[in-house]
């Protein structure tokens, strides 16, 4: 929506000179106004001024937009993610916390970067994302599916949370899946749905190819609106006016071992001795879903020590 207008009302800040203008006039020029003021320099874009390239590349593989209803697919996804600004600007800023962890892992086993992007879609990069069929987590994995990982989940702790543990379990489960379906589209569809619908679907409609399949909406939308947010947030300066600069970076931590001999401990009693407060070690380590620790020994983030203003290395606004 287009503010009013706030020019200065004050007579001392016009000439004396009044120049009268048409109503056609007039209006154009607080439109014009406005849109510099709306966006800090010029008019606002419509959203058919960006376009999805002639050409996209996911985990190593072509997409195929030559054919007319997988490009549309994608283009789909593409415009849905670009018409919410303000919360993609978010999701893009949180990148700049929660890639570089899984990036590294992705890297160590040897499996396409791109795979991080599954992490916007599931679940935007929040760590304690919870869905209506109870997955949980950024990489939103079912109980049934997080125990196979041995990712431990009971009433004070839910790994499937920890970015650092379930993005493992995350490279174990998409590289089964890639070996399963030779392909990372159909992988990752099996990711959506689980590997035995697709096996199902496949032999039912007699295709191997996840652009010919058709399933449910959500799998049907999945993988194009993994691609459509790589194609995004891999260049947060192209779609969203965001420099790399201003993403979030990581706050500095270090892990420490708690004992705890009682039946519990309040998490407020061991953030007072550890420096730091209850809503950031509770932040630090979503796994953490009570706030106490049970009696035993256990291994927790807190902020790095030394660093009272958490050693965050944001770059400063002029």
């Amino acid at each position: 929506m287009v503010p009013p207008n706030t020019a200065n009302s004050d007579p001392s800040a016009h000439t004396p000179q009044i120049v009268q203008e048409s109503p056609a006039e007039s209006m154009e020029a607080r439109a014009l106004e406005s849109n510099h003021k709306l966006n800090g320099q010029g008019p606002r874009h419509f959203l058919s001024s960006f376009r999805l390239p002639d050409k996209l590349v996911f985990a190593g593989q072509e997409v195929p937009l030559d054919n007319w209803q997988m490009r549309e697919r994608i283009e789909f996804e593409f415009y849905q993610f670009l018409e919410d600004e303000g919360e993609n600007i978010i999701i893009a800023k949180r990148t700049g916390r929660c890639f570089p962890p899984v990036e590294q892992k992705l890297a160590e086993a040897g499996l396409p970067d791109d795979l991080k992007y599954i992490l916007l879609v599931e679940s935007k990069c929040v760590a304690v994302a919870y869905s209506r069929a109870r997955a949980s987590g950024p990489w939103q994995f079912m109980k049934s599916t997080g125990k196979r990982y041995k990712l431990r989940s009971n009433k004070w702790r839910d790994e499937r949370r920890n970015l650092e543990l379930s993005t493992d379990a995350a490279i174990k489960h998409l590289r089964l899946l890639k070996e399963m379906f030779g392909d990372w589209f159909l992988a990752m569809a099996a990711y959506n749905a689980g590997e035995v619908k697709i096996k199902r679907l496949l032999k039912k409609q007699k295709v191997n190819d996840y652009w010919k399949l058709h399933s449910v909406r959500e799998t049907m939308r999945y993988v194009p609106r993994v691609i459509a947010a790589k194609e995004i947030f891999s260049q947060p300066e192209v779609y969203l006016g965001l420099t790399r600069e201003e993403l979030y970076t990581p706050v500095e931590t270090e892990t420490v071992t708690v004992r705890v001999k009682q039946s519990r401990r309040n998490l407020a009693s061991i953030a007072k001795e550890f420096d730091t407060y209850y809503l950031e070690l509770k932040m630090l380590n979503p796994e953490l879903k009570r706030g106490y620790l049970p009696r035993g020994t256990h291994r927790i983030k807190i902020p790095k020590r030394g660093c009272p203003d958490r050693c965050l290395e944001q770059a400063k606004t002029p």
